[in-house]
């Protein structure tokens, strides 16, 4: 894993393969505290999974991480902190998300982490927003926006 200095409130990070990435995400995950809020963006089949694997994983969650696709949130407690996981990708332009009770999750103390952040209405914060871009087959390219 190299790291590549980028201004104060950015940080990039070159993954050569799945197990860097899974590793830079478990390591991450120190920096976490109860409140914050993970935008997470990147193509179909860029890593996102693997970095919410490893976020969980870093919390301290044993258990299986899959993507929530279908189930829009999966709920990972028994932690450091519970972990808040949401894909919005099947979310429609312009849902409700109050009305689904995505709001609540906010509320919570925990984690959230959200996959299709673009869905969520404009005002909704973000403690960090992470980009993957696939660099190759196997490398990834991790940028982190604090803010």
């Amino acid at each position: 894993m190299k790291e590549k200095r980028e201004p104060e409130n950015v940080e990039e990070f070159v993954s050569a393969s799945e197990a860097e990435t899974l590793e830079w995400a478990k390591v991450f995950s120190g920096r976490l505290k109860a409140g914050d809020t993970v935008a997470l963006s990147g193509n179909l089949g860029a890593g996102k999974t693997v970095v919410s694997r490893g976020l969980a994983l870093g919390l301290g969650f044993a258990g299986d991480v899959h993507s929530p696709s279908y189930a829009l949130v999966h709920e990972y407690t028994g932690a450091r902190l519970p972990l808040f996981h949401m894909d919005l990708y099947r979310l429609k332009d312009g849902a409700d998300w109050e009305e689904i009770g995505l709001d609540h999750y906010f509320q919570q103390g925990g984690v959230c982490l959200v996959e299709w952040p673009e869905r969520l209405p404009a005002e909704q914060a973000f403690t960090y927003r992470m980009e993957i871009r696939m660099a190759g087959e196997d490398s990834r390219n991790i940028r982190v926006t604090l803010g």
